[in-house]
């Protein structure tokens, strides 16, 4: 079904997709997969990129709070535009947790967790469900994540949320200890998807590994590799974001 052209704009009734990244030059790199032209378009809070034929970009800011906040107008700014969202995507580069995500390889998270939110005690960390509180986890819709995996060539696993990136080998041992299916670490995940569960919308996470979780060195980041990464992952994942349909997030 195709509705009326808005401001030049043909507009659909498939998904409207958010692409949040933490920073403009993963916002970038994202937008390269698609040949369509950008328009910037400025909200009170938030400066949102649509791609013609392709998603809505959105360089959120980096940490799980400043990802929130910014997706959350933009989600708010759609909603009141009567053009909400129906899906959001966290993406950008990320740590991998070696072996099991190599440099340059693209990770779809099946888990979305903030891995310290909660508290520390005798016994070790707490999370903040086990205080009775909020939740650590969002799950991407079931059939969706599969799709863009195999789209994508991408590994399936858990993508965790941290505040203070992971800099030492102790350190990253004690993440995988606590979340065995963790493959990826990065800032804005979870806040990305906190912002969509308030919105009820659908999140997924994708990721391109830059460098692995553990001691800092610089030298062994592979930066400009990952963002090729995702530019080259997004431009495969686009059937799978074209198809998703408003129907499909009732299903899960």
């Amino acid at each position: 079904m195709v509705l009326p052209a808005e401001e030049g704009r043909l507009i659909t009734s498939s998904v409207r997709v958010l692409v949040a990244t933490a920073v403009p030059v993963e916002r970038d790199a994202v937008a390269r997969a698609f040949p369509g032209p950008v328009r910037e378009t400025v909200r009170p809070s938030v400066t949102v990129h649509e791609v013609t034929g392709g998603p809505d970009l959105l360089a959120a800011g980096v940490g799980p709070a400043l990802a929130a906040a910014s997706t959350a107008g933009a989600l708010t700014a759609a909603a009141l535009d009567g053009r909400p969202y129906g899906l959001v995507v966290s993406a950008g580069i990320a740590g991998g947790f070696p072996p099991h995500a190599p440099l340059g390889s693209l990770v779809v998270a099946d888990e979305i967790t903030a891995a310290d939110l909660g508290a520390e005690t005798a016994d070790g960390f707490l999370p903040v469900t086990d205080l009775g509180f909020g939740t650590v986890t969002h799950r991407p819709p079931a059939a969706l994540v599969p799709a863009a995996a195999a789209a994508a060539g991408a590994l399936t696993g858990t993508v965790l949320t941290v505040s203070t990136v992971t800099g030492t080998a102790a350190r990253a041992a004690e993440l995988r200890g606590r979340h065995p299916r963790a493959l990826a670490e990065a800032m804005e995940g979870f806040g990305v998807a906190e912002a969509a569960a308030a919105h009820g919308v659908p999140v997924l996470e994708v990721r391109a590994v830059s460098n692995p979780v553990g001691p800092r060195d610089r030298a062994a980041w592979r930066i400009g590799d990952a963002l090729d990464a995702l530019t080259e992952g997004f431009g495969k994942l686009a059937p799978v974001l074209e198809s998703w349909k408003q129907h499909d997030r009732h299903d899960q």
